[in-house]
């Protein structure tokens, strides 16, 4: 019971009258700042195997050292957020950005360009996992669903955004130290529109220790929904980055386009997925099931790589299913994002909600590139064919799994 009034009382103080859309804007801004640094290397791969001699399946390493510390670091960050303040934590994401972003500017070779995607990756969970806590703090109840699915488009608006911009430039150096210098200006933007937590510096931080952190993820898993939310996350990243982090390869090879010009395609297919997450905002308010979203999104994502992986069609039809996998796929993250916050065992575990549906985003990150830039290595396009295909049907499961869960209460 005492628990219970802690946890009313901390949601009532972070529960605002009115939203201050402006630092909302900002918070999303630092999202896509963070997702530039997953854009940048997708259209920068012709280029990077240039310079220092990678394959395929090393690019995938490249692009899965990004995603490290959010598989080993998510759930942390979820609890470190409760005694650091999300706030300050997005302030120190963008700085590690921006030492990271250099540090990979400034690489004569393959390690210390690998160094600074680790240290990008570590600003990139810290704001992922801090950006959603900063909304469920500062926006009104009335407005949560409308923060979440603007949010929810963080992630497709900065890789269209890499891939447009990197695509016109003449060299990556350059754009990857354009990167920390935004990363610095965004920085100055939270400072000045994000509002402080007023939770810290009043005693409220010191009721979470490193040492409830273990009780406190092991209590957001067995509420069920949770864990099942991040597995079905995991699935989408996996689905989605299988695909996007090789589409500029993929229309060269099979179309026959300069760099250039796959990169503005990659950049129109991404921005599809925008259309997506802010379609799962209406379709949640008229009342479609969170978990019917789930199933549709994990199975058409599924059958479209059949289409765009194996040479069966024309160059037209299979961009036209590029368009789709990612605007039907976009479904995903809105429907799932703002479906952890509402789940959490309680408002002083959403954080924790939040960094455990983010690990399944960064291992499905991490997973997806490696998996697929080894596999077309090996054995062509038709080997992404079918992992992606497979993992669709593993999201539709997920989907009824989530389904049994929510109407149990959890």
């Amino acid at each position: 019971m005492q628990q219970q009034q802690i946890d009313m009382a901390v949601s009532a103080r972070r529960i605002p009258s009115a939203t201050p859309w402006l630092g909302v804007f900002v918070v999303v801004l630092a999202g896509v700042v963070a997702s530039l640094q997953v854009g940048k290397v997708a259209i920068a791969v012709p280029q990077l195997r240039t310079d220092f001699g990678l394959d395929l399946a090393m690019v995938g390493w490249l692009m899965a050292m990004f995603s490290l510390l959010g598989v080993v670091g998510a759930i942390p960050v979820g609890a470190w957020i409760a005694r650091a303040g999300d706030r300050l934590l997005v302030l120190v994401g963008l700085a590690a950005i921006a030492i990271g972003s250099a540090t990979g500017a400034l690489a004569g070779g393959i390690a210390a360009l690998l160094l600074g995607r680790v240290i990008e990756g570590f600003g990139f969970v810290l704001i992922t996992i801090a950006g959603p806590a900063t909304l469920e703090r500062i926006v009104a109840p009335g407005g949560k669903d409308q923060a979440f699915a603007i949010w929810s488009c963080f992630m497709p608006a900065g890789i269209a955004i890499a891939l447009f911009v990197g695509s016109v430039l003449d060299g990556w150096r350059g754009f990857w130290l354009g990167n920390a210098a935004l990363a610095v200006v965004l920085l100055v933007l939270v400072l000045i529109a994000v509002a402080r937590d007023e939770r810290h510096g009043n005693g409220a931080a010191a009721a979470t220790s490193w040492r409830d952190m273990g009780r406190d993820a092991a209590t957001t898993v067995r509420a069920g929904a949770p864990a099942l939310i991040a597995a079905s996350f995991a699935i989408y990243s996996l689905q989605f980055f299988a695909l996007f982090s090789f589409l500029p390869v993929l229309l060269i090879e099979r179309m026959g386009v300069s760099v250039g010009t796959a990169g503005l395609l990659s950049a129109v297919a991404c921005c599809a997925n925008i259309g997506g997450n802010l379609a799962a905002g209406m379709l949640l308010a008229r009342g479609v099931a969170r978990w019917v979203l789930v199933a549709a999104a994990s199975a058409v994502m599924g059958i479209s790589a059949l289409g765009i992986f194996l040479p069966v069609l024309g160059e037209t039809p299979t961009f036209v299913l590029c368009l789709v996998f990612s605007a039907v796929g976009g479904l995903l993250p809105a429907t799932l994002i703002g479906t952890s916050a509402a789940v959490a065992p309680s408002p002083r575990l959403v954080p924790m909600a939040v960094g455990l549906l983010m690990l399944g985003s960064n291992l499905g990150q991490m997973v997806g590139p490696v998996t697929v830039g080894g596999a077309v290595d090996a054995l062509g396009w038709s080997a992404a064919a079918a992992i992606v295909a497979v993992a669709g049907a593993v999201g539709v499961l997920l989907a009824f799994g989530l389904r049994r869960a929510m109407r149990h209460g959890h």
